[in-house]
């Protein structure tokens, strides 16, 4: 029995130390990466740098939301103490009331009439069939109002009802964590709240533990990423997990500046991160760009649309590591010529990954203000910055 009890704690001493190595080796990584002798200081300053910046950013966002939280509890106290006093409400603010909920409750409110008398509302002119239900309850919920006389018209369909023309369809009230943009008062909430029943429920054992911690993991990534928190890791975005847009002014002809853009084996010679682009066929091509940590990112790319000297746009083909696409208008101005940028890229694990990447090297918003600035040097003298890629890594095209 004892060399059994024996043998089995035997078994799981790997599997109890397989953990802390792995702590250990990510952190040895980090410290090596960190510390290299040529690119250490830099990295770190860029890293705290970031860090600083998304501090302020976390800063900001604290305070917006506790003020807003602030102005709410005031809100909600100042409507018990009006309950609890029961002070009668003139009819002209009983109508503003009623006024001012119609355009949450119809498509249409300016067709809807409201009078008031003693509390009681009288409601007329033509609603759609399918708002009446929402709107007599709607106006019966509204602070003040003791009973509402509905003498409203119905119709089934705006068809030849000339105040029924037009306007958006309205869905209603709904509660703030329906809606689709959350306030940032109970952002924080929803934030704070999700991540506790994350760490509590991750924590537990069994389905329920993970079940709860899952929903947690969800509402906190709903706070963070806003109405689309997949986006956030890079599921459902397709190529627009981040979009970047930017415009530039080129003191060139717009044939000589949209023929720099198309040649893309000319882009290491202005640009940081991209090392070498090799011509597949007439239209497409095969990438290889500088990733975060030293790493190193390929993938193809399809021209889908060439107007020259007025439009250039690309996309990468399915399967790429980085999903992307962009389109380049050209303008001529002033003499030269005004460039207009639009690109959308989706990177492993979306913005998370992002953000990640941002962390430890310059962030793909700030490169590309800068590649097109060693461009337009490019362009307008000849001369290849000293900072580009193929200066400071030749390529082997």
């Amino acid at each position: 029995m004892n060399r059994t009890g024996s043998s089995e704690n035997h078994r799981d001493t790997p599997r109890s130390d397989a953990l802390p190595l792995l702590l250990a080796s990510g952190a040895g990584a980090l410290l090596m990466y960190l510390l290299d002798p040529q690119q250490g200081r830099r990295r770190v300053a860029l890293a705290r740098d970031r860090l600083t910046h998304w501090a302020r950013l976390a800063s900001d966002f604290g305070e917006t939301s506790v003020r807003d939280l602030r102005q709410r509890t005031i809100g909600v106290a100042a409507r018990v103490r009006a309950l609890a006093r029961q002070t009668p409400t003139s009819d002209d603010v009983l109508v503003d009331r009623v006024r001012s909920k119609l355009g949450r409750l119809t498509s249409h409110p300016h067709a809807v009439k409201a009078t008031a008398a003693d509390g009681c509302v009288t409601l007329t002119g033509p609603v759609l069939e399918h708002e009446l239900r929402q709107v007599v309850q709607g106006v019966q919920s509204v602070r003040g109002v003791r009973r509402v006389e509905d003498r409203l018209e119905v119709h089934r369909s705006a068809d030849r009802i000339p105040a029924l023309q037009g306007g958006a369809a309205r869905s209603g009230p709904r509660m703030e964590f329906l809606q689709q943009n959350w306030a940032p008062g109970p952002k924080l909430l929803a934030l704070a709240g999700g991540a506790g029943l994350a760490l509590y429920g991750f924590g537990r054992r069994g389905v329920g533990g993970l079940l709860l911690g899952a929903f947690g993991a969800g509402l906190a990534a709903r706070a963070a990423a806003g109405p689309k928190p997949m986006r956030m890791l890079g599921l459902s975005a397709g190529r627009r997990a981040v979009d970047i847009q930017k415009t530039i002014h080129i003191a060139a002809p717009r044939e000589r500046v949209f023929d720099c853009w198309a040649n893309f084996t000319d882009f290491p010679r202005f640009m940081s991160r991209v090392e070498e682009v090799h011509p597949l066929d007439e239209n497409r091509s095969h990438w290889i760009v500088k990733g975060p940590a030293g790493s190193r990112v390929e993938w193809n790319s399809e021209i889908t649309e060439r107007v020259r000297p007025e439009v250039l746009a690309w996309r990468s083909e399915p399967g790429a590591a980085v999903q992307h696409a962009g389109v380049v208008q050209f303008e001529a101005v002033d003499g030269g010529t005004q460039v207009s940028v639009q690109m959308s890229y989706n990177p492993p694990a979306g913005m998370v990954g992002h953000a990640v990447a941002s962390l430890w090297s310059r962030d793909p918003k700030d490169d590309l203000d800068a590649d097109l600035m060693r461009m337009k040097s490019f362009i307008e003298t000849g001369v290849a910055p000293h900072d580009a890629a193929q200066s400071a890594q030749p390529s082997t095209v």
